[in-house]
């Protein structure tokens, strides 16, 4: 790896390294919390597979990472089983059957918040609340390829729930950012700021009544939210605060299952989401535009390198504001954009084609991502979200849950393509990406981060591919961003690269965080494994390789004898 900038490797590498033994693979589980990490890893050690563990993974994190991930959000899980099939699991939010075009009133939309409304009615509140689908999304997933029961992969969550856990600084600092809205809801108040006081980083946090909806939905299945008490309970909420989700949106919700968009990239076939998911079509974009270039030998943070990965960027995002959306709704030219073709062109043509901010570039940038595989050889990819930190900031009484703040990814105005309609999904950049070389994983990656997670997933996969970076590396990077109106590139870059793209006044920014905590798995070729986990969030991996032992090995000296002399074999 070249690279003019080595002051970001601030933080000792998490990446654990499992080599291949007697013929089993390496099994990584890494996500942005320790304690779901945790979960996700004893459900592997108790016989599960990676979709087992993706699941427990995720509902450990609705409990601990509280401010990311819900029941009552919605998302999108990537799976590539052992047997080379790839399953999208599309489990988005859609706008309740009561809304329409003009449910909300715009204001003078800036390019900072193009999705401002009065009264912020779609930002907080009930009002901002869309049909969700996270929950339904992970039951189905294992119902359709998980291998434990239901209940077992809850478990870690409910204890976590009940028992408590210790708040991270990370918690503790989501909570204090919201406390003047959490002070307006007595429920989500007692839970996160008892006596009236944000949780301290080391505080204990229980939340009994969430408890009792998972032991619910431990027995129940996606059925008690989507047609049970949970739902009803949510459903009541919602309309006690003039919200238009109802106990019917919620019973004829429905995920949907989608093949993968596919592309290549210097010898890797790279895998992602489609629509109403951007990232698939565009991240294979940038990676095609950039392929006309010889990255590596620009090299890892200079002037020329931070230029072009600023341009690409912007190409994308432009095309991304013009055409993106809920497929049954919005045509989407999928052929065009991830074409090898446009791409050249796209190329021959950097730094003329950036465009201003449109409506189509607003996202809640708080999320969750998992990244897990098995030792048979299933990897999971998974992204999911309440939208904002806290969703919508209450919580429903009696039930735990913070309902999701989805309404606000919608255009406001009516007449456009992202313009609200009863059913349609909300547009999303998540990027639950997986790629092979010679029909193996090769690695897999996600991210938070909303409008910017897709350029974060594009550069974490160029680290790797052309930079020669270990995952750990890849993950922690330097980053850049722009939507074709500002820039941004984080503080950890030096002087020159940001020189490279603009000083402060000519638009572009120097900020701590671009996107959120990146998890990512890098398979080797010899089985071997490794995963990274980043600094920008909880960001926790265990790994693991070996396996049982085989038929007829003992530990004492002359039992494999004596029992082959007893049964004729070992």
């Amino acid at each position: 790896m070249t690279t003019n900038n080595d002051g970001w490797r601030g933080r000792s590498p998490v990446a654990f390294e499992c080599q291949k033994i007697g013929g089993s693979g390496a099994a990584v589980v890494v996500t942005n919390h320790p304690l779901a990490t945790e979960a996700g890893a004893e459900v592997l050690e108790a016989g599960g597979n990676a979709i087992d563990a993706a699941v427990a993974s995720l509902f450990a994190l609705t409990v601990v990472e509280p401010m990311m991930v819900g029941i009552a959000g919605g998302g999108i899980a990537h799976v590539r089983t052992a047997a080379g099939e790839h399953h999208i699991i599309d489990a988005i939010s859609t706008a309740p059957a009561g809304t329409h075009e003009t449910t909300f009133e715009p204001t003078n939309a800036t390019p900072s918040n193009p999705m401002e409304v009065a009264g912020k009615k779609n930002e907080l509140g009930a009002t901002s609340v869309a049909v969700p689908g996270n929950l339904m999304g992970w039951t189905s997933l294992h119902e359709k390829l998980g291998r434990l029961p239901l209940a077992d992969l809850l478990a870690p969550a409910i204890d976590h729930a009940a028992e408590g856990f210790e708040a991270t600084p990370y918690l503790s600092g989501a909570v204090h950012e919201c406390a003047e809205d959490f002070a307006k809801d007595a429920t989500i108040a007692s839970v996160f700021m008892p006596g009236g006081t944000p949780v301290a980083a080391g505080q204990r946090v229980t939340q009994s009544e969430y408890a009792e909806t998972l032991k619910l939905i431990a027995k129940e299945g996606a059925k008690a939210l989507h047609g049970g008490e949970v739902g009803t309970a949510l459903a009541d909420a919602v309309s006690a605060g003039g919200g238009w989700l109802s106990k019917a949106d919620l019973e004829n919700y429905a995920i949907a299952l989608r093949e993968p968009i596919a592309g290549s990239y210097r010898g890797y076939d790279v895998f992602g989401p489609p629509p109403p998911a951007s990232s698939g079509v565009h991240v294979l974009q940038m990676l095609n535009i950039i392929e006309n270039a010889d990255v590596a030998e620009m090299g890892f943070g200079t002037p020329e390198a931070v230029r072009l990965l600023v341009q690409t960027i912007s190409t994308a995002m432009r095309d991304r504001s013009a055409a993106s959306g809920d497929p049954a709704f919005v045509d989407v030219p999928v052929a065009r954009y991830t074409s090898k073709a446009y791409a050249k062109a796209c190329f021959d043509t950097l730094g003329l084609r950036a465009g201003p901010l449109s409506a189509a570039a607003h996202e809640g940038a708080h999320t969750t991502h998992v990244t897990i595989a098995d030792r048979d050889g299933n990897v999971v990819s998974a992204t999911h979200t309440i939208n904002g930190t806290f969703g919508a900031r209450f919580m429903v009484p009696g039930a735990g849950i913070i309902p999701n703040n989805y309404m606000v990814n919608f255009d406001p105005n009516p007449g456009r393509a992202l313009s609200i309609a009863p059913g349609k999904r909300v547009p999303t950049s998540m990027a639950p990406i997986i790629a092979t070389r010679g029909g193996r994983p090769a690695f897999a990656l996600g991210l938070p981060g909303g409008i910017r997670i897709m350029p974060c997933a594009f550069q974490g996969i160029i680290n790797m591919v052309d930079h020669g970076m270990s995952v750990q590396e890849a993950v922690e990077a330097p980053r850049v961003w722009t939507d074709g109106h500002s820039i941004e590139i984080e503080e950890s870059y030096g002087e020159a690269a940001a020189d490279a793209v603009g000083a402060p006044g000519d638009g572009a920014q120097r900020v701590q965080t671009i996107g959120g905590g990146m998890t990512a798995i890098l398979f080797g070729a010899d089985g071997s494994a490794a995963g990274g986990a980043c600094w920008r969030a909880d960001g926790t991996v265990i790994g693991y390789g070996g396996g049982l032992a085989k038929p007829g090995v003992r530990f004492w000296p002359g039992a494999a004898a004596s029992s082959k002399g007893a049964n004729g074999s070992a």
